[in-house]
């Protein structure tokens, strides 16, 4: 079984994505790690993640691929882990750029749905019930109040130690939404059978009963 998790950015879907696939026992798969390591590779090879066609050029030779280990989910590319490098401030802001290249999204689509072949998994990403799991048996569209995205990704980026001002984080928000839902390939919008869940003043455990209740009605 495959339950897709979609939504923007600082609705809760990683947070949400793991204890539900903790509940239910199945793999837990972060899409976006992937776009992370593609940027991480794209800075390392001192490439603009913004120039196209030389980011394109880096992935006939990229290797990326996820393992899982008691759970957790490490990120190896060129066969390096670098799980811990994919949550820097340069990378997080690289990703959300190449994450709107064509060529990208396309040569990362194979590789998502073959991690989806591999047993149950909870996925969350942007375009996971519209793009990368079209006949996912579940599928959940999060999102949640501006003020609340933003005050909780202002508190993610404190708690790692990356306090910029709020001001900084909500200009950065809305940069990215921009480029998520206006992007020519596979913008970000709720899959038509999606279930909509508002997030703004539920806990992760209580979108997770909702999930649950779904999933256990099949609803």
């Amino acid at each position: 079984m495959i339950i897709a998790i979609d939504g923007p950015a600082g609705v809760g879907k990683s947070t949400v994505a793991k204890l539900l696939a903790s509940r239910l026992g199945y793999l837990y798969l972060d899409t976006g790690a992937l776009y992370r390591a593609v940027a991480w590779k794209t800075l390392r090879s001192r490439i603009r993640p913004a120039d196209h066609a030389r980011v394109a050029t880096l992935l006939p030779t990229t290797s990326i691929h996820m393992q899982f280990h008691e759970g957790a989910m490490q990120v190896l590319v060129d066969g390096c882990d670098v799980t811990g490098q994919l949550r820097a401030p340069d990378v997080t802001a690289a990703a959300s750029i190449v994450s709107a290249i064509p060529a990208v999204r396309e040569w990362l689509l194979p590789i998502q749905r073959q991690i989806g072949q591999g047993g149950s998994v909870v996925a969350e990403g942007r375009d996971i019930g519209t793009k990368v799991f079209p006949a996912a048996s579940f599928k959940f569209f999060l999102d949640a109040a501006a003020d609340v995205r933003v005050a909780r990704r202002h508190r993610e980026l404190v708690a790692a130690g990356r306090g910029d001002s709020i001001e900084t984080t909500s200009h950065d928000l809305s940069a990215r939404d921009q480029r998520d839902r206006t992007r020519s390939i596979d913008p970000l919008v709720p899959a038509v059978d999606a279930r909509f869940i508002d997030t703004s003043t539920l806990s992760p455990d209580q979108v997770v009963e909702q999930m649950i209740m779904a999933v256990s009605t099949g609803s």
